[in-house]
């Protein structure tokens, strides 16, 4: 995109984030791919999610940002802060010239509740019926 993008982070995903360094040390990405001093490859994703059952008409690694975006307006956030935290322009080019606001703060309250959310899910699917 050429611009830079802050992305605000829930404790979930910071936790994680933690235990891969242990096995990525202190690279410049947090998914490596297997040439040096390149992230991880579409290619590698789609293999990996094939690998564990997902054919591509259930799920993609660009599905991931759709599940976020319908579970974040499900959740009844605004679209000013779910496009925002996936990067995507303003369609008005006018505001877009002049609204510079990241609302980090708002972006990071955000996230932590679909963090919640996402384990509130996770502990229905996995709970014995």
């Amino acid at each position: 995109m050429k611009r830079e993008h802050v992305v605000p982070l829930s404790r979930q995903a910071v936790a994680i984030l933690r235990e891969l360094h242990e096995v990525t040390g202190k690279g410049a990405y947090v998914f490596p791919g297997v040439r040096a001093g390149r992230p991880m490859s579409d290619n590698s994703i789609t293999t990996a999610l094939r690998t564990m059952g997902y054919s591509g008409d259930v799920q993609t690694w660009h599905g991931f940002r759709t599940i976020a975006s319908t579970l974040l307006y499900e959740m009844g956030y605004s679209s000013d802060l779910v496009e925002a935290q996936l990067a995507h322009k303003q369609p008005d080019k006018v505001r877009a010239a002049y609204d510079r606001a990241q609302r980090l703060e708002d972006r990071r309250a955000m996230m932590q509740a679909y963090a919640d959310r996402l384990d509130e899910l996770k502990t229905k699917v996995t709970r014995p019926l």
